[in-house]
């Protein structure tokens, strides 16, 4: 488990031992390094001491030349185990007499140069001159283990480890209870979080310990569960009050929608009638009394015709366009191709006499809707398409489709009038229109239908365009789902 996983207890608990453990180490290293330098001095002193001493107890010895008294001398040196080896040489450099007797004269050096004491390969050597007054007669040698000193450290590394281990123990201890001063508010505070967490309980509170840093997080943490509760309650108050006025404004509207159906119907069969009426009898008059009317009169007459003819035309617009609203959408695999194809042949059998346009179409790919919806979408655009690229000298249009997150895009683009892009959120309104009537008939439903149906089908309508450099209009449909692909048969 890393480090940062760990329960902030045991974090604490860890740092504490680990940095014991390292003021310990550091403490006990130097100690021992002082112990190690000061008892060697120590015992390299107490050499040096020695060696004086039977320095001055040899001078008779040498002086008198008895290789017997200066071998007795050197025999009191038993009293000092760790003294393994001890000569003395006379004033040519030849050893004289050495201790212990059984030890061979060829562990001892050939000659001494030097005067004093060191530690040498583990040895502290010691030469001290043998003189008398000022006349030198000879030089004392003397080889002394350590044994002393690494007992003295063997010594000290048992009472550091257990000075360690008693240390330990008591941080161990004191940690505990420490840790718990400090971890048990914060505990608490983690507990609480959950609790809340998981309950989704805004009432629950964490108990405050002290007036810490953990108090004073505890004190801001309680205050944001108030302001959480007290927005809670707002938002529950204002949610309630929501549904009440949902519930108001869909009665409303139920309402509205009654009264639009009855208008729709009213729109139907009280205005047609005399519509028809007004029409019919204008074209009875134009028939039988146009010479008595006059090229003034039959003009006006026939403008009488044209508006009764566009009103009927708005109305059946109107009539289409709260039909959508309301109509369920049946949805069956389109041949999308077949579909622009019907509505190309239906659209250009008025336009074939007087213009040549050019109807490009690339691969339109298969969707999923309702048959006469789409039809519809696509007898709207097409139509603009046409109507607002004829005064161009080469009218052209542009019919295809591509796929984009998983939904099929479809386009028909012409080389019209087009539009200004400022008034794009007028586009798709009813009875917006963005071109003069007398230049452009309409009646300003047609995108506004389209927009409707395409919604109804979970797809979306867009459109780019630029004055006098054509438009293009998009819509997305859902593709055929994947068990139509099962089907060998093309769809109807």
């Amino acid at each position: 488990m890393k480090f940062v996983d760990v329960p902030i207890g045991k974090k604490l608990l860890r740092a504490i031992i680990l940095t014991s453990g390292v003021v310990l180490l550091i403490t006990c290293s130097s100690y021992f390094a002082y112990e190690f330098f000061t008892f060697r001095q120590s015992a390299i002193n107490q050499l040096s001491i020695i060696g004086e001493i039977v320095a001055d107890n040899s001078t008779a010895a040498l002086a008198f030349n008895s290789q017997s008294d200066a071998t007795e001398v050197l025999a009191s040196l038993k009293a000092h185990p760790h003294i393994e080896a001890a000569g003395i040489y006379d004033n040519n450099g030849k050893l004289f007499a050495h201790y212990p007797e059984e030890l061979e004269g060829d562990n001892f050096p050939d000659s001494v140069n030097f005067s004093g004491y060191a530690l040498m390969d583990s040895y502290i050597i010691g030469v001290q001159h043998i003189a008398q007054k000022d006349n030198r007669l000879g030089t004392l040698y003397l080889k002394s283990n350590t044994t002393a000193i690494a007992r003295r450290l063997q010594l000290y590394a048992w009472i550091a480890v257990i000075v360690s281990a008693i240390s330990f123990l008591v941080a161990y201890i004191l940690s505990q209870k420490m840790q718990r001063a400090i971890t048990g508010p914060v505990r608490e505070l983690a507990d609480t979080a959950l609790a809340i967490s998981e309950r989704k309980d805004y009432t629950v509170r964490a108990t405050k310990f002290g007036s810490d840093e953990v108090g004073a997080l505890t004190t801001a943490f309680n205050q944001m569960l108030d302001e959480i509760q007290a927005q809670n309650k707002a938002i529950k108050s204002f949610n309630a009050h929501l549904e009440e006025k949902i519930k108001e404004r869909t009665a409303e509207l139920e309402i509205a929608n009654k009264e639009l159906e009855s208008f729709t119907s009213s729109v139907s069969h009280d205005l047609r009638a005399p519509l028809r009426s007004v029409i019919g009898y204008s074209k009875i008059i134009e028939e039988d009394y146009s010479v008595k009317l006059g090229d003034e009169g039959v003009r006006m007459l026939n403008l009488i015709i044209s508006n009764g003819q566009r009103m009927g035309q708005l109305i059946d617009d109107l009539l289409a366009f709260s039909k959508v609203g309301k109509q369920d959408v049946l949805k069956v695999p389109l041949d999308m191709e077949k579909i622009t194809s019907e509505v190309i042949d239906e659209m250009t059998q008025d336009i074939a006499n007087t213009k040549s346009v050019e109807i490009k179409t690339d691969k339109i790919l298969d969707a999923e809707g309702d048959k006469s919806m789409i039809k519809q979408v696509m007898t709207n655009l097409i139509s603009n398409a046409l109507k607002y690229s004829m005064k161009e000298a080469k009218p052209c249009i542009e019919i295809g489709s591509y796929q984009k997150d998983n939904t099929n895009v479809y386009y028909v683009k012409d080389n019209g009038v087009g539009f200004d892009m400022q008034y794009y959120d007028k586009l798709f309104g009813v009875f917006e229109r963005l071109h003069n009537q007398h230049d452009f008939e309409g009646t300003g439903v047609g995108l506004a239908l389209v927009h409707r149906i395409v919604l109804k089908h979970d797809g979306q309508v867009w459109a780019e365009g630029k004055v006098n450099e054509g438009a293009t209009f998009y819509f997305s449909l859902p593709g055929i789902s994947d068990m139509y692909y099962l089907k060998p048969e093309k769809y109807d």
